[in-house]
């Protein structure tokens, strides 16, 4: 009874549904297809999101498929990608790989569907059939056409045209509109024909009828095509005649092969012509190809004619005077065009003994530019290596040595004339390797804005004291799309340097914008005040006593990074990714860290005065000993984290999650904690109140503190833990919550 009860349901409600008009049906069944095909993927995203926030598992590197996907999708809409080299959980990685494979897999059985039956399951719920002009199913082909050319290609491809091209791009809410627009159209459309057919159906040759209408038992809805016989029957009507010799061919074709038949001397002179200047243009082009390739063999003959000169003058001058040899390397210089002349100028710097010759080369290498840095960031990992290897024989004493004051290096350049630094290995190294970071730091405050730059990862460019002193000095230089991954860069000075820049298309916010890449870098002391980071991958770099005091670290990638007594006073790190880094004893005050994700992040003795940190994910951080005073965590993500002897007065904790928090010791006077959640939350020889108020408990009962009483009215404290009597009554006396309380 129950089942037929269900059925009877099931077709009242179908009945209902297909009172509606056709056009009606046609766009709810449209609406319901379209929506079964995102919702198979927008479900498996959404939860493959909350299982990467959860990170239950060690993440792994994301599936080279989705990485593929992600890269052709945000090339086509202009989107950017930041994350690069992204690691997720493996369930995030099979929910996000099914995101990508359930919309097509629906996609696919619906076409399928449509072309065997004419109706997919949503259209078959609202009694809509497709079927050609005989009555019959559209088929496989039919249908393919209908919906990815006719419906979707159409309109997709004319929006696009319109937003790349001659609409505001890269906006994409003006291609959603633009795409919406002409969809509509297209499903309007219908209303201009007799009978009703919509573009995509004219261009599939299908009709849409009513399903509810259509009996089985009588011939098809539309006349059926003529018979074969018919259209290849000689009549005398001629109306439907056609040869069977010729209607193989189409019309335009026949109609060419008829004038040429007709015309056969003017076809063959014609054909002639052609042929004539085909053979013509073949010469001429051979001609020129063989004269380029003439033309280039001797320029290259005089390149090589002149590089073999300029190359025996240089071993010539090995043994002449200081001034014919930067002669001969001046003129070296001179031919920058040639590509050996780099390497061959920074293999002679490698070797080169003459202090002033290294600063001619030096030179020569700046003013050939960016096109020489890939030279000098490899001459600059090699000479770093080989002095470290002198340094360390140098600090390695020999059996029976006596080690004086006169027989450690001296490190004052005034100290040591050129000859000596020629016959002494360690300054000699040191001379070469700051040659090579001089070089590099000048092409870069020379070229601002260098597109040619693209990899200096692994360099040496560190502050460095001695007999070749050196500090990197790039202040309100673009830097943007420059790999700095694992250089050392130690006491740099970035400041107002921009480190993110628009790409060929000159707009911020698309898939070619050009990121600098930080990751692993050593920036120990480096001034970054006022720099733009914004969507910079920093992770695992050291930043230990670094300034960033207002620079925009705007969704920066800080994952691991170590921020020790760093200055961040006034930066921005809205939804900044710090999770596992070390900020001890950092500096944050005023800082915004809005929605930034500081996950197991260590932060003891921080100075957070006034900071925002609405929305932040720190779970399990790790902040003893820090100094939150009137910062702003409403709605943060504070589980498990150890708040233990932090000084939190008028700190706002307003609708944050507090489960199992550590408050212990903590001063939480004027704290608000006002629909707070503090499950498990250990409030041990915490402080609510301030130390010069009485500290009786009647007497917190009595005189209420007005300006904190709200902060507690209506928290409930039933589930925290290690509340004193002194701590409770002051709570039931604020308005607070708990079974205790009078």
């Amino acid at each position: 009874m129950q089942k037929k009860s269900s059925n009877s349901s099931q077709i009242s409600w179908q009945k209902r549904l297909h009172k509606l008009p056709l056009g009606v049906r046609r766009c709810g069944a449209w609406v319901v297809e379209v929506s079964l095909i995102v919702a198979g993927g927008v479900v498996p995203f959404s939860i493959g999101l909350y299982a990467e926030s959860q990170r239950a598992s060690e993440p792994v590197p994301l599936n080279p498929v989705l990485v593929t996907t992600q890269e052709a999708i945000a090339q086509t809409l202009a989107l950017p990608i930041y994350q690069k080299n992204r690691q997720v959980t493996p369930a995030t990685n099979f929910l996000w790989s099914a995101a990508l494979v359930a919309p097509l897999i629906v996609a696919s059985w619906q076409l399928y569907r449509l072309g065997v039956s004419g109706q997919t399951p949503a259209k078959r719920w609202f009694g809509v059939q497709v079927t050609t002009a005989e009555g019959d199913p559209p088929g496989l082909r039919r249908a393919l056409v209908r919906e990815s050319l006719g419906r979707w290609g159409l309109s997709a491809g004319i929006a696009f045209t319109v937003w790349r091209y001659i609409g505001a791009y890269p906006d994409l809410s003006a291609l959603t509109g633009l795409l919406g627009l002409l969809l509509l159209f297209d499903g309007l459309s219908g209303n201009l024909h007799p009978r009703r057919r919509t573009l995509h159906d004219r261009i599939a040759g299908t009709f849409v009828v009513d399903a509810t209408k259509i009996d089985r038992s009588l011939p098809a809805t539309f006349p059926p095509s003529p018979p074969r016989w018919l259209m290849e029957k000689q009549g005398s009507t001629g109306a439907l005649v056609h040869s069977s010799t010729t209607g193989a061919f189409p019309l335009g074709t026949r109609l060419i092969w008829d004038w040429m038949r007709r015309h056969s001397r003017i076809t063959l002179t014609i054909l002639f012509a052609v042929s004539m200047i085909i053979v013509a243009g073949a010469f001429v082009a051979a001609q020129i190809y063989s004269q380029t390739q003439d033309n280039r063999l001797i320029a290259e003959y005089q390149k090589n004619k002149v590089f073999i000169a300029l190359t025996e003058r240089i071993t010539a001058t090995a043994n002449g005077t200081i001034a014919e040899r930067r002669s001969a390397i001046l003129a070296l210089g001179a031919t920058k065009d040639d590509s050996r002349v780099v390497r061959l100028l920074v293999d002679l710097l490698a070797q080169e003994k003459e202090p002033k010759a290294i600063e001619t080369i030096q030179q020569v290498l700046v003013r050939i530019g960016p096109d020489a840095l890939p030279e000098l960031q490899r001459a600059n990992q090699t000479l770093a290596k080989d002095l470290d290897s002198v340094q360390v024989s140098n600090t390695q004493p020999q059996e029976g040595a006596n080690l004086s004051k006169s027989s450690v290096p001296q490190e004052n350049k005034n100290a040591l004339t050129d000859e000596e630094i020629s016959k002494n290995p360690s300054a000699l190294a040191r001379l070469r390797l700051h040659a090579t970071q001089e070089a590099i730091a000048n092409i870069l405050t020379l070229n601002n804005n260098p597109n040619r730059v693209n990899d200096l990862s692994r360099t040496r460019l560190g502050q460095t004291l001695g007999s070749a002193p050196f500090a990197l000095i790039l202040d309100k230089i673009d830097l943007s799309g420059i790999n700095f991954r694992e250089t050392i860069l130690t006491g740099a000075s970035f400041q107002g340097s921009r480190f993110i820049g628009a790409g060929d298309d000159n707009r911020l916010g698309t898939f070619d914008d050009a990121q600098a890449d930080l990751s692993g870098a050593e920036l120990k002391q480096a001034n970054l005040t006022g720099a733009i980071l914004s969507h910079v991958s920093m992770e695992n770099a050291s930043l230990i006593r670094a300034t960033l005091n207002r620079a925009n670290l705007f969704q920066a990638s800080l994952k691991s990074a170590n921020l020790s007594s760093a200055k961040l006073i006034g930066a921005s790190l809205q939804q900044a990714v710090l999770e596992n880094a070390s900020l001890t004893g950092a500096d944050l005050t005023e800082a915004n860290l809005s929605q930034a994700n500081l996950h197991g992040a260590s932060l003891t003795r921080v100075s957070a005065v006034g900071t925002q940190l609405q929305l932040a994910n720190l779970t399990q951080s790790d902040w003893r000993d820090a100094d939150l005073s009137g910062a702003n965590l409403t709605r943060a993500v504070l589980q498990n984290a150890n708040l233990s002897s932090t000084r939190l007065k008028g700190t706002n904790f307003s609708s944050a999650q507090l489960q199992n928090a550590n408050f212990r010791n903590a001063d939480l006077s004027m704290a608000d904690f006002r629909g707070a959640n503090l499950e498990g939350a250990d409030f041990q020889g915490a402080i609510f109140v301030a130390s010069n108020q009485p500290t009786g408990q009647d007497q917190f009962i009595q005189t209420p503190n007005i300006a904190t009483g709200p902060r507690l009215n209506g928290v409930n404290f039933n589930k925290a833990k290690n509340l004193d009597a002194e701590q409770l009554g002051y709570i039931c006396a604020q308005g607070g919550r708990h079974d205790r309380c009078p």
